[in-house]
């Protein structure tokens, strides 16, 4: 599924190009690459992505967060994760619900927080993947890269557009 989340959340201004959503989105589509992969090199693209944004000092915490996010997601998924090619300014419905998941979890926003956790695990897991998530989220805060704020209304585009069932992890 194609989606510009850029024009669903009310924001005209280069989304992909914000430090905190690139920071989300490329290294969530890195890290799904070096899982898909085997290869170190998405995982070596994710490093140096995160320590031209946040510098050496702050990039490891940051970047161990993603990583431990994606293993949690990946625990619950019952099917691949879809993800676009990097730096690409479309987001998969998976990409989505990262995003809206760190930026409810950041913006205290609980109901999208729960909503895009749902969507992206089995009921069973989806308090387990807002807790991996939530490190990730803190960390992104505490160093200034707070994402935008997605609409509860937006995400619930996203997951009504899917072809998927709302639940697919």
């Amino acid at each position: 599924m194609l989606s510009r989340l850029a024009d669903l959340n009310g924001h005209n201004d280069p989304y992909f190009d914000r430090a905190p959503e690139k920071l989300v989105l490329e290294g969530y589509r890195r890290m799904i690459a070096g899982f898909e992969t085997g290869s170190i090199a998405p995982w070596e693209l994710s490093w140096s992505l995160y320590e031209a944004l946040l510098g050496e000092v702050e990039a490891p915490r940051a970047i161990t967060d993603m990583t431990r996010f994606v293993r949690a997601l990946r625990k619950c998924a019952s099917c691949p994760l879809r993800a676009f090619p990097f730096g690409a300014h479309h987001v998969s419905r998976e990409e989505c619900l990262a995003l809206g998941l760190v930026a409810g979890l950041q913006h205290d926003d609980k109901d999208t927080a729960s909503l895009c956790a749902g969507a992206m695990s089995c009921p069973l897991r989806c308090g387990e993947l807002a807790r991996a998530a939530a490190p990730l989220a803190e960390t992104l805060a505490r160093l200034d890269h707070t994402l935008l704020p997605i609409p509860r209304r937006a995400i619930e585009d996203i997951i009504a557009r899917s072809k998927r069932p709302a639940t697919v992890h």
